[in-house]
């Protein structure tokens, strides 16, 4: 017969390729099982490692959010920005200006009792008046880098010159415009710095804020913003002479106003073309730049003691 002497290739039974495919399959299986079983329980175990980062942050946020409201200063007689953002803290005068500069206007060295100014305001409102303030800072840093310069010009201008110190009036009715005055830059000092060529009056050496007062009684003929010579006030007497005092930092009188002997006309400063805070003083013919004479002289001559 045909199928004598050769072998025939051993089948295999049904059931057993059916376990070995269900083997395989169950493997197969059992692998992507233990694959997201695993995956699963690195997810559950890293969980709680983010909980106490969630915890730190809410625990943080709340240290954010209170800030202090803000108030309304009233300004007095004797005030100044650098008074009062030192005073109430405010991290410097620029800041207070910048948040009140509709209110005290162009110039922030004149103020006037009775202006209501806010506090802590504008500073702390956004982002985009934050970062005015900052670079109003930038600016400001200048100015302040050379202050020193300046108040170590004006102390060697008060050292070289003699001191005097005047008393509080006299009996015919004139005095000195400050207590107690120590003469800087003298009357008359030649020099390339004055458009004249020479000193107009006479330089008192004031810290900004100290009151300056009337040598004498008068009415004001001006009283405002006077070019180089900053915020200034000038009064005719009764002989027909005219004071002039330039540089304040604040101003207490009004053009037409009548004021008498020792009656407050506003606080030194440093407006105007200065390098540094003092009081400017002149005595002159007419209200007018140009027509100066010797003021101390002048104040001698009507009995003041200097």
């Amino acid at each position: 017969m045909p199928a004598k002497g050769k072998h025939r290739r051993p089948q295999s039974s049904p059931i057993s390729r059916g376990m070995v495919a269900a083997g395989t399959g169950g493997a197969a299986l059992a692998i992507p099982l233990l694959g997201a079983t695993g995956a699963h329980a690195a997810v559950k175990t890293a969980a709680p490692a983010a909980a106490p980062q969630q915890a730190a942050r809410a625990s943080a946020a709340p240290a954010a959010a209170p800030q202090a409201a803000p108030t309304t200063y009233k300004v007095k007689s004797g005030d100044c920005l650098s008074r009062i953002a030192e005073d109430h803290r405010l991290g410097g005068w620029q800041r207070l200006y910048q948040d009140n500069r509709e209110v005290v206007g162009s110039d922030p060295s004149l103020i006037r009792p009775g202006m209501k100014l806010v506090l802590g305001a504008k500073a702390k409102a956004g982002g985009s008046s934050h970062g005015s303030a900052k670079a109003s800072g930038s600016h400001d840093s200048g100015t302040k880098a050379s202050a020193p310069q300046a108040s170590k010009a004006s102390q060697a201008a008060a050292d070289t010159a003699p001191a005097t110190t005047a008393n509080q009036g006299s009996s015919s009715g004139f005095r000195a415009p400050l207590d107690s005055v120590s003469i800087g830059t003298p009357y008359r000092m030649a020099g390339s710095m004055w458009s004249s060529g020479y000193h107009t009056g006479v330089d008192f050496a004031a810290e900004t804020g100290t009151t300056v007062k009337a040598v004498g009684a008068g009415t004001v003929v001006s009283a405002g913003w006077g070019g180089a010579y900053g915020n200034q006030v000038v009064i005719q007497h009764a002989d027909g002479m005219y004071s002039q005092y330039a540089h304040l930092s604040q101003l207490s009188v009004s053009a037409g106003q009548t004021v008498t002997e020792g009656q407050q006309l506003g606080l030194s400063g440093a407006t105007g073309n200065v390098t540094g805070p003092h009081l400017h003083f002149e005595i002159r013919t007419t209200p007018d730049y140009g027509s100066d004479v010797d003021p101390l002289a002048y104040l001698r001559q009507q009995g003041a003691s200097l």
